[in-house]
């Protein structure tokens, strides 16, 4: 059988607005994903359906059917997207009358069951489900399934499960679908986005990253693409850092099958292609992941400008006035952040200025909004030379907060919503395995001494980070196992806390992944109560790997890649000649330039896989050609 070839156009709600037009006219898919759903989303759309009771999904993405419709029908191109959010029976339905308005035969399904009872305050509740409802719905015809909260890889797995006709013990093969699901999932990062090596590529095909796709192969194997003509870059290092993104150890637990990530190969297979294999599974655990969001209470801040000199002098002062006019009735939470972003003698003002961030948390609006907004408009004249703010302070508005439990799978309803309305139990799977921990592999031989030099930790070692509720989770790597040795030896527990600060006091936790020269950690708790808490200066935790990487280390001196003056650092990378998979096939180095130009289609358009299960036949519909929506 023919692989599926099954693109992303969606890594969160909001994202390229046009990604949608982009992979459907770029090139040949059998089936195209989005994941528009996140811990911060399911809050915003749990208040959108207070206020409305028909609302609850992502609402871009059905302004996106409005050409997509028409365009994955000419194409055979499937749709699966966990847009329905809270609502994907309503988001269905819409999207009926949306076919029906085009004159399309569009067959839509969706999966529900997710939302439980949340209980006393809390806005939101659902279970994460897999692959195998969706899977259901495709075999049944349809054409679009819309989902809730699933698990970012059952967009892939399910549609893989579809195709193939996987069985649910087939664990290695599902794994391989899980992992390739999970370089998809966030789209453009698998592609060049919020990349740690950008500097090595060139500059203009970083501008607009093409949306990536993977040919998921029978044995679970998948190789990591992009259209022809996108912008972009597809290497072993851009799979790497998302393989790390918001993961932890080497049990990469889901509810189809869990996964074995330090089982997983990456080979360069020729430019802009990775392959993945060697994937290994597990049965699944018994039980399903449960995020809950609830309103926490009422936040509000203030971030006083401290200019020029004495800058610690008088952030004390106002910090003591702000105290005194607080003290009869304070808030129940206030933290005080000083950020010396200040420089000695310099040339602007706002680079001669420090920034005083203060914030509030309590459960009565009155006291984070009136009560600290007047204390603060009140030091406008009576507080340190050259008082100011960076924006007035406003009424104290509501924060959410994010919460994880576990249930037994079989407590949840997981259904399938058939194109004819036909409504399929889903079974759980029939084995299940409790979670254990993997032994820590060996590690290899550390390096012999030799002489060192101080440098930033990001020299040789790339990083991603990012969040998972309250926590945060930091992935590092490297891509010589020359410098393997010395990264699995150097960067300890004790040393990331040394480097991070503010993990000193923290639950600290390091993974090793050996195939992809990485380590893995988990910081627990950093993040306070999750995103929608806004705890930290960096609430989803994005950009603590460079922190990290700005650090600075001693490093073997023959690790350390050449500079060239006014270059950036010549890392060996896996698309040049020295890279630790060789040359090109053609011993041409570099990628694909140039990006498409605004209204480009992109590359050919080429007819639906010969492999693709058959759909009913009939003369395809006129539709309008609409414009593209707004980003």
């Amino acid at each position: 059988m023919s692989a599926l070839r099954i693109g992303n156009a969606s890594g969160f709600y909001g994202d390229r607005f046009g990604a949608v037009r982009e992979m459907l006219t770029g090139g040949r898919l059998d089936v195209l994903t989005g994941d528009y759903l996140a811990e911060l989303t399911m809050l915003i759309l749990g208040r959108d359906l207070l206020k409305d009771p028909s609302a609850g999904y992502a609402k871009t993405f059905l302004r996106q059917m409005e050409e997509g419709l028409g365009l994955a029908h000419d194409r055979g191109t499937r749709i699966v997207v966990n847009a329905g959010g809270l609502n994907p029976a309503g988001l269905a339905e819409a999207l009926r009358g949306l076919a029906g308005r085009l004159g399309l035969p569009t067959r839509v399904a969706h999966v529900e069951g997710d939302r439980l009872p949340g209980g006393a305050g809390v806005l939101t509740a659902n279970a994460y489900l897999g692959g195998a409802g969706i899977a259901a719905c495709l075999t049944a015809g349809a054409d679009v399934v819309v989902t809730g909260r699933v698990t970012d890889a059952a967009l892939v797995t399910g549609p893989a499960q579809w195709w193939f006709g996987w069985g649910p013990e087939e664990y290695d093969r599902l794994a391989g679908a899980v992992v390739a699901g999970h370089v998809l999932e966030c789209g453009t990062q698998a592609t060049g986005g919020n990349y740690a090596f950008f500097r090595e590529h060139d500059a203009k095909l970083l501008l607009r990253p093409g949306f990536p796709l993977a040919e998921v192969h029978e044995d679970g194997t998948a190789v990591v693409t992009k259209h022809p003509g996108t912008g972009g870059v597809v290497d072993v290092g851009t799979v790497t850092a998302q393989l790390l993104y918001e993961t932890s150890g080497a049990r990469y637990a889901g509810p189809d099958v869990t996964a074995r990530l330090d089982s997983v190969r990456l080979t360069r297979e020729g430019p802009d292609r990775v392959r993945i294999d060697g994937v290994r599974g597990e049965a699944p655990p018994a039980t399903l992941k449960v995020g809950r969001c609830r309103l926490g209470g009422h936040r509000n801040e203030v971030v006083f400008v401290l200019t020029g000199l004495d800058v610690e002098a008088k952030a004390a002062l106002v910090r003591e006035q702000i105290h005194d006019a607080l003290a009869q009735d304070p808030p129940a939470d206030v933290r005080w952040d000083l950020a010396r972003t200040d420089r000695e003698d310099a040339g602007t003002e706002e680079t001669a200025s420090a920034l005083l961030r203060l914030v509030v948390r309590d459960p009565d609006p009155e006291k984070a909004g009136r009560t600290l907004t007047g204390a603060a408009i009140e030091l406008a004249l009576a507080s340190y030379p050259g008082f100011h703010v960076t924006a007035p302070p406003g009424r104290g508005a509501p924060y959410g907060v994010f919460e994880t439990a576990y249930v037994p799978a079989g407590d949840v309803p997981h259904t399938a919503v058939l194109p004819d309305g036909t409504r399929v139990a889903v079974p759980v799977p029939p084995v299940t395995r409790a979670l254990e921990p993997v032994p820590e592999p060996e590690l290899p031989e550390p390096l012999p001494p030799g002489p060192t030099v101080r440098v930033p930790l990001g020299r040789i070692a790339g990083a991603r980070s990012g969040d998972k509720g309250g926590d945060a989770n930091v992935g590092v790597w490297v891509r010589t196992e020359a410098q393997w040795r010395w990264l699995a030896h150097t960067l300890t527990v004790a040393r990331f806390r040394a480097l991070l600060p503010e993990t000193a006091d923290l639950d600290v936790t390091r993974h090793v992944l050996p195939n992809l020269r990485a380590v893995n950690f988990t910081v627990a708790g950093i993040l306070g109560e999750g995103v929608a808490s806004q705890a930290r200066f960096d609430p989803q935790a994005k950009a603590l790997g460079e922190w990290l990487r700005s650090r600075h280390v001693d490093v073997p001196a023959d690790l350390l890649p050449a500079e060239r003056p006014g270059a950036p650092a010549d890392f060996p990378s896996a698309d040049r000649p020295g890279g630790p998979e060789g040359p090109p096939p053609d011993g041409r180095p570099g990628v694909p330039k140039g990006l498409p130009t605004a209204g480009r289609s992109g590359g050919p358009e080429e007819p639906p896989s010969a492999g693709r299960p058959a759909r009913p036949e009939g003369p395809p519909p006129t539709h309008p050609d609409l414009p593209e929506g707004p980003a």
